[in-house]
């Protein structure tokens, strides 16, 4: 419970409209896209401009108040819960396209506003913003830079650090700074644009992102490659960037989630197929007929049993939209779904996979598995019910595994979903005692009183590491 008089304040600060404390705002704010997280913030402020966050920012330093900041609150790693109490910043008033620059090609944005319709503005002015997280039609570009959001452009075209040129921020003192700039070159000091691009809200509060856009491609052609065999399609990823083929997109789907979005999507895709690869290559149209020839031939080469090309781009987009919907559909099994992501090597998905479904079965769990293939990260699937105690402690040793095959492999915890409270047990397998303690100082340069989001990225505790049953 706030100081009556530091509610007073808070109002005075941004109206008393846009300041709650009721119970159906408090209950609203207290969870995120993680299952089975909750914890109730004490209030939640809905600024309007930089000026608003500083000013409150100022004022909660002052009485030592936790500050979630949540745009849609999609994110699966726990990263927006106020496990501490506090005051939960919601961005969702300031949503202004700023700035449209056609001589620089960049765009300035407020960081409440949508990604999807943000990409929309974008393309109507004849551009293109390459990042498009699965969850874009709710997900904000704030929440894009806190969690550094990939998506099924991601291997051609990068992530959102990629685009994410320049900041302005608001520290937890109240101060704000501003970073980067309409520069394709800037090494004046530490790179801090990078450096809070990711940082999942723990380090400073977006107030305004100034992203690169580029032209857009010119033709696209999208297709699908069916596998009996789930090593063929591993080595058809494999394959493909070794013929230096970087296609827009590069998907997997196993045959679980193959039968679960077929069945939400109706696209009459073969039940009897252990993987399929969705494949999508843009640029000129003579490049991108050519790259779609080779990798045909690469498919066929690798034993795919059907290979189908989208007859036209409304084909095209039902089937990516099915891939989106991936997590959707597999939401319809089981009363909960835990969707988790780990990368590995490209030509490491095969033994992944297989790892992962050796794993589900010694922990007598169900677990199905899509993703990213041309950057080699995974979305182990686990549908479950919450209400199970003891099935949920068996997924939990289950992601576990994962997590230790995935570094095994040469990979990593996460690629794309951050770390939040979910991972934070796990992040010291990855970076090590030394990385833990260098990212501990940058947190305490930037938030010495730990006001920022706190309770995420940092664990009380580091997950002691297992040791897989190799059988």
């Amino acid at each position: 419970m706030l100081n009556p008089t530091l509610v007073e304040q808070l109002r005075q600060i941004v109206g008393a409209a846009h300041y709650r404390d009721d119970r159906e705002a408090l209950v609203t704010h207290s969870y995120d896209g993680t299952p089975m997280l909750q914890a109730l913030p004490d209030g939640v402020v809905y600024p309007a401009n930089t000026e608003q966050v500083a000013a409150i920012m100022k004022l909660l330093a002052a009485h030592r108040v936790p500050v979630i900041t949540r745009g849609s609150g999609s994110n699966l790693c726990g990263g927006t819960v106020p496990l501490q109490g506090g005051v939960v910043m919601v961005t969702h008033r300031m949503n202004r396209m700023l700035e449209i620059d056609l001589e620089n090609l960049t765009a300035t944005v407020q960081p409440g506003m949508i990604t999807a319709e943000f990409i929309s503005h974008v393309e109507s002015l004849g551009l293109f913003y390459p990042p498009d997280p699965s969850s874009m039609r709710i997900s904000t570009i704030g929440g894009n830079i806190a969690e550094c959001s990939g998506g099924l452009r991601g291997l051609k075209y990068g992530t959102t650090k990629d685009y994410v040129l320049g900041l302005e921020a608001v520290l937890a003192n109240g101060e704000i700074i501003r970073t980067g700039g309409k520069l394709m070159k800037d090494v004046a000091g530490y790179d801090l644009t990078k450096l809070l691009v990711g940082s999942e809200g723990t380090l400073a509060i977006v107030t305004e992102a100034t992203l690169k856009l580029v032209p857009p491609p010119k033709t696209k052609k999208t297709m699908l490659a069916m596998y009996r065999d789930l090593y063929g399609a591993a080595r058809t990823v494999s394959k493909i960037i070794e013929s230096r083929i970087i296609p827009a997109t590069l998907e997997f789907m196993d045959n679980p989630t193959i039968r679960v979005v077929d069945d939400f999507a109706k696209l009459g895709l073969p039940h009897d197929m252990e993987a399929i690869l969705l494949i999508e290559q843009d640029g000129e149209p003579e490049t991108v007929e050519r790259d779609i020839a080779l990798i045909r031939s690469i498919c066929e080469a690798e034993s795919a049993d059907r290979i189908e090309v989208a007859a036209d781009r409304e084909e095209a987009e039902k089937l990516l939209t099915a891939r989106r919907s991936a997590f959707t559909a597999l939401a319809r099994l089981r009363p909960t779904t835990i969707l988790e992501d780990a990368t590995v090597p490209r030509s490491k998905i095969a033994d992944m996979v297989l790892r992962i479904n050796e794993i589900a079965k010694k922990h007598n769990v169900a677990i199905a598995t899509f993703g990213h293939a041309g950057d080699g990260n995974l979305h182990p699937t686990a549908t479950t019910d919450a209400r199970d105690p003891e099935e949920i402690h068996r997924v939990e040793q289950a992601f576990e595994d994962i997590f230790e095959a995935a570094i095994a492999l040469g990979g990593t915890i996460t690629g794309e979903h951050g770390v939040g409270v979910v991972k934070a047990p796990y992040l010291e397998w990855k970076v090590g005692a030394a990385g833990m303690e260098i990212m501990r100082g940058i947190k305490q340069a930037f938030d010495p009183d730990n006001l920022l989001n706190p309770g995420k990225v940092f664990a009380k505790e580091t997950r002691k590491r297992v040791v897989i049953d190799r059988g």
